[in-house]
């Protein structure tokens, strides 16, 4: 496969869940691929449905209440992965993809030495032997840098510091070289020392394995670090897409502008304030006809209210959803304070 065909190709997703009160459309038309070997951050505020769009991947989302509408996932050019079985999904899932958690103390098990639950994936996915397994795991715990994996493997989780506990959960999802890896969070929990060490441990690892990778995140540095491309949510909808240039320094919609304007700058004034998005993210219960940024948009205009906005797109990496690119809107010029200087 060459680096550039996709790994993943993602169309027009929809994701919903089934509730007491009606339908919560969480994910509703979401579009995107993701290449061999590329590191790709889908980004946006809480609930605007980046957890569940990787979720719904790795089909780990519980069905019922949530229920996938309409919208292709291909894995690997041949995989439908919306159409699949639970039990084939469980073949891929492990092997072929893996996936970090937001909390490592969470999502590890506390009854089982560090050791074991990387093993039982290899000897589940792979066929490995008790002793051939052992040996991998060494092999993974030493490559995320966990000092005297020997004695390591015969820990359990409480007797790992959090940053530690992240590794493992890397080394847990790395173990049977999957070809997709999904992010969600993986920096949260951790101090900023610790989280300059996972990421650069994670960019290391995707050009040792070659395995693709997709960052979920809401921190800007973190994209800026990890991403070749970034993804922006807002509403259970792309709003944009492009290059990590593209994105920091000739982005097109209001929503980035005001992701990137919340975020503090070595480059401003010491005592210059932050200045974050006004309002609150609409209610997916009913979403809102036209644009779902509108209420909350400084430049908002009729039409933005009533229809919803196509993509435009703008480069052949580069693509917006928003009125402003039409050839009959006014001319509105990207806030200074939106990232830097065009590059």
């Amino acid at each position: 496969m060459s680096k550039n065909k996709p790994i993943l190709e993602v169309k027009d997703l929809r994701v919903s869940f089934r509730t007491y009160a009606g339908e919560v459309q969480a994910v509703r038309g979401v579009s995107f691929h993701l290449n061999k070997g590329e590191v790709l951050a889908i980004v946006g505020e809480s609930g605007c449905g980046k957890s569940v769009t990787a979720q719904t991947i790795m089909r780990l989302i519980p069905t019922p209440p949530s229920f996938i509408k309409s919208g292709s996932i291909l894995f690997d050019g041949k995989t439908e992965i919306t159409k699949l079985s639970n039990s084939k999904m469980e073949k891929i899932r492990g092997s072929e993809m893996g996936m970090i958690f937001q909390d490592p103390m969470t999502s590890l098990n506390p009854t089982m030495t560090v050791g074991k639950q990387i093993t039982e994936g290899l000897i589940k996915h792979q066929g490995l032997s008790r002793v051939a397994a052992d040996e991998r795991a060494l092999e993974i715990l030493t490559l995320v840098g966990i000092s005297n994996p020997q004695g390591r493997m015969k820990q359990y989780p409480h007797e790992f510091s959090g940053g530690m506990r992240q590794r493992v959960m890397i080394a847990i999802a790395l173990a049977c070289n999957p070809k997709l890896l999904i992010a969600d969070e993986p920096t949260t929990a951790l101090d900023v020392t610790i989280q300059a060490q996972i990421i650069d441990l994670m960019k290391k690892l995707s050009e040792q394995t070659d395995s693709a990778i997709i960052v979920i995140t809401h921190d800007l540095g973190v994209v800026a670090e990890m991403a070749q491309r970034v993804v922006v949510m807002y509403a259970g909808k792309v709003v944009e897409q492009g290059t990590v240039d593209e994105i920091f320094y000739r982005s097109r919609h209001p929503y980035t502008w005001g992701l990137l304007r919340s975020v503090p700058r070595l480059d401003q004034e010491k005592n210059s304030e932050l200045v974050p998005i006004p309002g609150t993210p609409p209610d997916l219960f009913a979403p809102p006809k036209g644009c779902a940024f509108a209420a909350r948009c400084p430049y908002a205009m009729k039409v933005c209210q009533e229809y919803d906005p196509e993509q435009t797109q703008l480069t052949e990496t580069h693509s917006a959803a928003c009125w402003l690119l039409h050839e009959d809107a006014p001319k509105v010029e990207r806030p200074v304070e939106a990232g830097g200087t065009a590059r």
